[in-house]
């Protein structure tokens, strides 16, 4: 096997498809918990229950909490589009934040044999986790 050594154009191009391909990430994963956390936080009980089931066994301003950090969360996932320096760590701490969620939801679904939203789960695990360490080890 033989190792190639690449040209500094060549390492920028790789930098950029990486950052855009990490940005189209973020802006999926934003969108997704805007709309979900909206959902949460906006609609009445008994559309929540029919929509995801769940929310029948907890307070109701639990689902709408969640709602709201769930938005919080997406917001922040953007943060760097502001400001590099001051967005990064908060980017990074919104991605654990979106993270743990989607870990402690699947356990929710798993338990109640909720086959599609442990799925739905599972699918944003896979795309915030490499969102998340790509991220927090990127220097610039």
């Amino acid at each position: 096997m033989s190792s190639q050594t690449l040209s500094p154009s060549q390492v920028r191009l790789r930098a950029s498809y990486r950052n855009l391909t990490l940005w189209t990430l973020q802006g999926w994963l934003s969108m997704f918990f805007l709309a979900a956390g909206w959902a949460k936080a906006t609609e009445p009980l008994p559309t929540l229950v029919e929509l995801m089931g769940w929310p029948a066994q907890v307070p109701l301003e639990m689902v709408q909490g969640l709602g709201i950090a769930e938005m919080t969360l997406a917001v922040l996932l953007l943060a760097p589009l502001a400001s590099w320096r001051v967005g990064r760590p908060l980017m990074v701490t919104a991605a654990v934040g979106l993270l743990g969620l989607e870990t402690v939801m699947l356990g929710v679904h798993a338990a109640a044999l909720d086959v599609v939203p442990a799925f739905t789960n599972l699918a944003l695990i896979a795309v915030t986790a490499p969102v998340l360490w790509m991220r927090a080890h990127e220097v610039r």
